[in-house]
C-alpha cells in the first residue's frame, strides 16, 4: 500500500524536495496534505499537480486567492495556523514530514504524535524546544520519530543494526559556512547578503544564517541528544568544509562508521519515508576518486561563540533551550533585515537567556509562554 503523506511546509526547500521524491515513487507515496506560510501560489501548483485531500494556507489573508483558485477541484482548502493541528490527525494521513520553520512546528508535531502518524522530523526546533516532552509522547503514543536532518539521518543510517549500549561518541559534522576562515574582527562587517551565500548546500534563508553562526549545529546537538538518548558531553562537533561525510558513530572499541554522499537533501528525506528499506534515487552519485581530500577541524568557539551558548543550554535544560530557540529566531530575523549586526546575534541571545525566568520542568504551556517572553526581551534588545 501506498503511504499517505503531510507534508507541512510543502512549499520550502524540504518541502519542495520531499514532492520530488514523491514524483520520482509515485508507486509508493501519495500526498493527502499540504501546507505553506504565505507562499498562495507555490502552493496552488503543488495542490493542482498532486491533488492532495486537503491544503492549509497558514496566513489568512492569502485563503480566498488558494480558494478561488482550487473551487473546481476536490480539495478542501484551510486557513490558519490551527488547522495545522487539525490536518495532520486526518485518518487518511499516515506520516506526516515537518518541514516548517522555527517554533511554529511544536505543536502540528505534538498533535500528529498524539494521533499516532510517523513522523519525518526536518523541524529541529521541536526537538530543541521541548524534547523531553516530544519524546515521551512518541513513546506513550507508538508514533516514532524518524530524522530528516542530513546529519541525523548519517547517525541514523550508522546506527542501524548496532546495541546502543556500545555507542562511545556521535561525531556531528558542521560545513563552517561561509566565514569559516574569517577572523573575529572580520566576522564583525559582514553583512546578511553575505551570511546568505552558503558554500555547499541550498537553504532556506534562517537556516542558513543558523549555519553562519553555527546555531544551527548547537540546534542539531540538542536535537541528538533527544533522538538518540546520548548525552551532549558524547556528541562532537567536526568542521568538515567538504559536506561528504555527513555524520558518524564511534563505537567503544574505536570503530567509526560514518555515512558519506553528495549534498542532496532528497537521500535523507526519502531514507525517513522509507525506512528500512532503501530506494533509487536519481541524481549525481558519490565518486570518492574525484572527491578529493577530506579534512576535518575543530570548531572555534571564540569566533562562533553560538555553538558555546548552545551548549550552555544544554546543560542548564529546563526551559533553557525553549529560550535559546525563541530569542535566536528574533535575532536571525533582524540581522537578516539589517537591524543588528552579525556579532549581536549571539549578544542577544546570550542577555535573554539571563533575563527569562528558568523553569527546570516546563509543561507545554510554560513552553508557550517561555516562547512569547523570550521574543518580546530578544525584540526590545533588537531595536
Amino acid at each position: 500500500m501506498k503511504k499517505r503523506l503531510a507534508i507541512l511546509g510543502s512549499t520550502g526547500s524540504i518541502g519542495t524536495q520531499a514532492l520530488q521524491v514523491v514524483a520520482e515513487h509515485p508507486d509508493r507515496y501519495e500526498v493527502r496534505v499540504l501546507t505553506a506560510y504565505s507562499h498562495a501560489d507555490a502552493l496552488i501548483g503543488q495542490a493542482v499537480r498532486f491533488e492532495p485531500d486537503a491544503v492549509v494556507i497558514v496566513d489568512e489573508t492569502q485563503y480566498n486567492k488558494v480558494r478561488e483558485a482550487l473551487s473546481n477541484r476536490p480539495v478542501k482548502v484551510y486557513c490558519g495556523a490551527k488547522a495545522l493541528c487539525e490536518v495532520v490527525q486526518m485518518d487518511n494521513v499516515d506520516v506526516v514530514l515537518t518541514a516548517t520553520v522555527g517554533f511554529s512546528g511544536l505543536e502540528p508535531t505534538i498533535a500528529a504524535i498524539r494521533a499516532g502518524k510517523q513522523i519525518a522530523l526536518a523541524n529541529k526546533e521541536t526537538l530543541v524546544v521541548a524534547g523531553e516532552l516530544i519524546t515521551a509522547l512518541s513513546a506513550q503514543h507508538k508514533a516514532p520519530i524518524l530524522p530528516v536532518d542530513s546529519e541525523h539521518s548519517a547517525i541514523f543510517q550508522c546506527l542501524v543494526g548496532e546495541n546502543p549500549d556500545n555507542v562511545d561518541k556521535l561525531l556531528l559534522t558542521a560545513s563552517g559556512g561561509p566565514f569559516r576562515q574569517l577572523t573575529k574582527e572580520q566576522l564583525s562587517t559582514v553583512s546578511a547578503a553575505q551570511a546568505l551565500q552558503h558554500p555547499t548546500w541550498h537553504m532556506g534563508a534562517k537556516i542558513t544564517i543558523d549555519s553562519a553562526t553555527m546555531m544551527n549545529k548547537g540546534f542539531e546537538i540538542i536535537e541528538a541528544k533527544w533522538l538518540f538518548g546520548i548525552d551532549a558531553q558524547h556528541i562532537e562537533v567536526l568542521i568538515h568544509p567538504q559536506s561528504i561525510v555527513h555524520s558518524a558513530v564511534q563505537y567503544r572499541d574505536g570503530t567509526v562508521k560514518a555515512q558519506l554522499g553528495l549534498p542532496d537533501m532528497r537521500l535523507p528525506i526519502q531514507y525517513a519515508l522509507s525506512f528500512p528499506e532503501r530506494l533509487s534515487l536519481s541524481g549525481q552519485r558519490l565518486n570518492l576518486f574525484e572527491t578529493g581530500a577530506l579534512t576535518f577541524e575543530q570548531p572555534d568557539l571564540e569566533r562562533f561563540p553560538c555553538l558555546g551558548i548552545a551548549y550552555q543550554a544544554i546543560s542548564r535544560g529546563g526551559n533553557m533551550p525553549c529560550i535559546l530557540n525563541a530569542a535566536n529566531e528574533v535575532a536571525n530575523l533582524a540581522f537578516r533585515q539589517n537591524k543588528i549586526t552579525f556579532p549581536q546575534l549571539n549578544q542577544i541571545i546570550a542577555t535573554t537567556m539571563q533575563r527569562v525566568s528558568f523553569e527546570p520542568s516546563p509543561s507545554l504551556n510554560t513552553l508557550l509562554q517561555t516562547d512569547l517572553e523570550s521574543r518580546a526581551i530578544a525584540t526590545e534588545l533588537s531595536n
